[in-house]
């Protein structure tokens, strides 16, 4: 990845390209997605994330990029057109946040692990099979895809306090 990648804006609640869903990526646009994939991963380590979705970034197309930096060491992974397509039965519980609704933090119950194909950025088949935090990680990029955010897996209560509190530190941050 080119140490000079330039960083894209990050789209915050309640953006609504976020509520969209993404379109499946066909040869036409590898291209573009072989250019897009560096910046989004520079976007991502900076920000700082772990996965990041090119619907945060006004990008509606059903791509995802993410790296957990096992034992502190860049392992960046590019998932085009991803699907789950086994989750055990068993759950896991998990805090999360999001890029897009920057220092909100709840805990998610998820499927505890899951499967996922997805083409890489040569257009081969592939498949990751993830528990823990690689799972609840790409269940939530793979959320992002069908514009769903992490706080529609929390009662409506606590969805509307998350919001709220975003919405009021934003409206700070403008008077700023």
């Amino acid at each position: 990845m080119p140490a000079d990648a330039e960083t894209l804006p990050i789209l915050l609640v309640p953006d609504p390209r976020l509520r969209a869903r993404a379109k499946p990526i066909g040869t036409a646009e590898m291209e573009q997605v072989r250019a897009l994939a560096p910046r989004m991963l520079d976007t991502m380590y900076k920000a700082p994330g772990i996965g990041l979705a090119a619907p945060q970034i006004g990008i509606g197309l059903r791509l995802v990029v993410l790296d957990l930096q096992k034992d502190e060491k860049p392992s960046p992974l590019v998932l085009i057109n991803p699907e789950i397509t086994a989750a055990s039965e068993e759950h896991a519980t998990r805090e999360e946040g999001c890029l897009s609704l920057p220092g909100m933090y709840a805990d998610v119950t998820r499927p505890a692990r899951v499967r996922v194909r997805y083409q890489d950025l040569e257009g081969k088949r592939q498949e990751i099979e993830g528990e823990g935090l690689l799972a609840a990680c790409l269940q939530h990029e793979l959320d992002h895809l069908d514009g769903v955010l992490f706080v529609d897996h929390l009662s409506p209560l606590k969805r509307n306090m998350i919001l709220r509190k975003l919405a009021k530190e934003q409206k700070l941050k403008a008077r700023a």
